[in-house]
């Protein structure tokens, strides 16, 4: 008997290139689409949720396969969005799509595989996974630039060992001839960008919603104040600061970058790209996960990525009286509060945590 295979189902060109290559590799598969945010994006004239629906009911249609509707909104705004504006108040950059497959996607899927008699689940992630006798290894897509193994570090055996990532062995236009192979619906459908969750629109835009401006100093490094900000929540280390260089052109004369967030006396630090407070080359990272289920020998030589997409970094983790501190070969720039340092050795991704 086939094995039966829940495969999530968004309404994009990933996932549902995934589902056609395991109804062809002989699975017995059904859909799943999971609603995670309802509200309406400004300018649109209904929920994002609502088109990505259709266009994976017209993908199931085309696989005539069954396509099941989840909703996880209420646990999205609770493990998510919460989560999200949390973060932002107290200065810091949450990464919620990180969240979302270890509180949200992954985790529930499983939990309604599993109740509904399903061997597997699967995603349209650009990840691998290796199965050895004492577990299941998380490793690289051979796409290294569609890489997501840094949005699923903090996942575990358990969700391993149940999952599939059927374009993990694939280069991204390669998906894509494949779905037009597959005349599939969605063959020629442009990529999703800005908030995961609620489409493009501006993050400001979005955090205004819940986050009153508090207003305070932006200071050059050093110490004079050159303009006022709305909040630093609205703000990113390494981000672009635009509209002051013509006026302090003494201190200043090329592009300012947000250099660091002083949440104590609510001061926002401008700079420019060189200057050595954008550089870190020691970090401390708390909440740490680790894939296998038990923590490596320290001191440990790898590779780290501090944000998708970023090239891999020379550093050495160590345990210093039960702090887990990153010592990287070169200093790296804007290194960010509240974002994940993810952790690689040999083309698999091991683990990783929040940068303090």
């Amino acid at each position: 008997m086939a094995k039966k295979v829940l495969c999530a189902i968004s309404g994009g060109v990933d996932s549902a290139v995934s589902a056609a290559l395991l109804q062809q590799a002989g699975y017995d598969v059904t859909g799943a689409f999971m609603k995670c945010y309802g509200e309406a994006v400004p300018g649109l004239a209904s929920p994002c949720w609502i088109e990505d629906r259709r266009e994976a009911l017209r993908v199931a249609a085309k696989l005539d396969i069954k396509l099941l509707s989840f909703d996880f909104e209420k646990e999205y705004s609770r493990d998510v969005i919460d989560y999200l504006f949390k973060e932002y108040r107290i200065g810091r950059t949450p990464n919620p799509d990180v969240m979302c497959n270890k509180y949200v996607k992954i985790p529930l899927l499983l939990k309604a595989a599993e109740k509904l008699g399903f061997d597997y689940i699967a995603t349209g992630h650009y990840a691998r996974l290796q199965r050895t006798k004492v577990g299941v290894e998380l490793l690289q897509a051979k796409d290294k630039n569609k890489d997501q193994t840094y949005f699923l570090h903090q996942l575990g055996q358990k969700e391993l060992s149940r999952l599939i990532f059927p374009i993990g062995v694939l280069y991204k236009d390669e998906v894509r001839t494949l779905a037009k192979q597959f005349d599939l619906p969605v063959a020629d459908r442009e990529e999703s960008m800005g908030i995961c969750f609620v489409g493009e629109v501006p993050m400001k835009e979005f955090l205004s919603k819940k986050i009153k401006p508090r207003r305070g100093s932006v200071i050059l490094s050093s110490g004079k104040k050159v303009n006022e900000h709305d909040g630093l929540a609205f703000y990113t280390i390494g981000e672009r600061y635009g509209g002051l260089a013509r006026q302090i052109r003494k201190e200043a004369t090329k592009q300012l970058f947000v250099l660091d967030k002083r949440n104590k006396t609510n001061q926002l630090v401008i700079g420019t790209t060189d200057d050595p407070l954008l550089f870190k080359k020691k970090i401390q990272v708390d909440g740490l996960n680790w894939i296998a289920g038990q923590a490596p020998k320290f001191p440990l030589k790898c590779e780290v990525r501090l944000r998708h997409r970023q090239l891999l970094q020379k550093a050495t983790i160590k345990n210093e009286k039960l702090k887990i501190i990153v010592e990287f070969e070169e200093a790296q720039r804007a290194v960010t509060p509240g974002q994940f340092a993810v952790f690689y050795k040999d083309g698999e991704c091991f683990g990783g945590g929040v940068i303090k």
